[in-house]
């Protein structure tokens, strides 16, 4: 995608070698609709140049001498919001990138980029910025009260729904099974569901909700936020599942996102952690669906989740994807009980079996969900999740085993937690 009204993307280079300098600016003269507008050999130099001359996106190395880049971007990202940082390394350890996400960093690429892939990296964070190019910060809390104020006994399990390809049925996936989990729960159990695209969330759509609540509503009062303050936010369905929907537009999400543009760099990630540590002391399962991006949120709900459910269809393109997801998580040393597949859209006709797709990607598969397009057409046409609307249909029937996968694998993790915790308190009592 390109700027539009024939704005180019401006770009700033931060390195402390010259010939790679150099060798950046080359790749990108390839390309009329970017423009190098600086280059710095220093953090203190990079941060400078973009408060002369405003970058979209700066490409920023991490090991530099003074200042590193991981600390030059925190500050980029307080100070300009609006830019885009995409991290340049040769190395490609854990502990790099997690860092470089946390700082704020957009993507993180490994020296030497190929020109395609830098490219195309700096289009994409372009378009997640534009937003920020037009709307000022919004004042973000503070630090103190991250805790929420009514903290109760821990309750709730996390299940992150996410796939690194748009177009999986992610969404889908994640309302039919929130509205599955309650069913097989029953009603003293509580489950409810979280929109976490923040930007361009899906969820208030598929389950034809009115209502301007949402996550932004929250963010302003992390300090006070209690439970009396996010079930008013929250959305009851008439399925029995409540609902945290995304901001109704990319403008209202700021209030949410640039959050870190203030002086104690509280962002969009602690406060996305606040919700979801309050929301465990009222849920007894909260499923998240997430956008197709890594983030300093979505490493958050990651990080938070007891499982990871990896929505894929049986294309090539999605495999790939998922098989570059599943190698960030080993570095993130995510364990591999932690991540299950989603396979969507299964049909005999795909050519290749979901047995080769889980031996390629050596990850279990969950579930298996039928291709049914009328059925997925008619649920979001008219808001209606095709679990509600025919329990007895293939691809609902696909949804109340994958519900049953999750309830298992959750009492699994909490009994695994309890014998923990119990043997630690004797050896405890066994030293003291």
């Amino acid at each position: 995608m390109t700027p539009q009204s024939g704005e180019k993307i401006r770009v700033l280079i931060v390195d402390d070698i010259a010939e790679t300098r150099e060798n950046l600016r080359k790749l990108l003269s390839f390309d009329a609709n970017i423009e190098v507008v600086g280059a710095a050999a220093s953090g203190q130099e990079g941060i400078a140049l973009v408060k002369e001359f405003h970058p979209h996106v700066v490409l920023m190395d991490i090991n530099m001498p003074g200042m590193d880049g991981i600390t030059a971007t925190e500050i980029i990202q307080k100070e300009a919001p609006a830019t885009q940082v995409v991290m340049l390394s040769v190395q490609g350890e854990t502990d790099y990138l997690r860092r470089a996400m946390m700082a704020g960093a957009r993507d993180f690429l490994t020296k030497p980029p190929s020109g395609d892939e830098l490219m195309s990296t700096i289009r994409r964070v372009y378009e997640m910025g534009k937003t920020r190019m037009v709307i000022h910060p919004a004042a973000a809390p503070s630090a103190e009260g991250l805790v929420p104020a009514k903290a109760k006994q821990f309750q709730g399990e996390v299940v992150a729904v996410f796939s690194p390809k748009g177009g999986v049925g992610c969404t889908t996936v994640a309302v039919n099974l929130a509205i599955a989990l309650q069913r097989r729960m029953g009603s003293a159990r509580k489950v409810c569901l979280v929109d976490a695209n923040v930007q361009f969330g899906n969820v208030g759509v598929m389950l034809n909700m009115q209502t301007n609540r949402s996550l932004a509503d929250l963010a302003p009062h992390v300090n006070d936020m209690d439970s009396d303050l996010l079930n008013s936010v929250m959305v009851a369905h008439g399925s029995g599942i409540k609902v945290l929907l995304a901001p109704p537009d990319p403008e209202t999400a700021e209030t949410v996102l640039v959050g870190s543009s203030s002086d104690n760099g509280v962002g969009g990630a602690s406060i996305i952690s606040a919700v979801l540590e309050l929301m465990r002391t009222e849920f007894d399962v909260i499923v998240v669906d997430m956008w197709n991006w890594l983030d300093d949120i979505s490493l958050t709900i990651f990080d938070t989740a007891a499982l990871i459910l990896l929505v894929i269809m049986p294309n090539i393109p999605s495999i790939k994807n998922a098989r570059l997801f599943l190698e960030v998580a080993r570095r993130l040393n995510y364990l591999p009980d932690k991540i299950a597949l989603v396979l969507n859209g299964v049909d005999r006709r795909m050519g290749f079996g979901p047995e080769q797709i889980e031996r390629a990607l050596t990850v279990p598969i969950a579930a298996q969900i039928p291709l049914d397009e009328q059925a997925v057409l008619l649920s979001v046409n008219y808001g209606v999740p095709f679990i509600v609307r025919d329990e007895g249909r293939p691809i609902s029937q696909s949804l109340l085993y994958l519900a049953d996968y999750v309830r298992r694998m959750l009492a699994e993790k909490s009994q695994e937690a309890g014998e923990k915790s119990t043997a630690e308190v004797s050896r405890a009592r066994a030293f003291s």
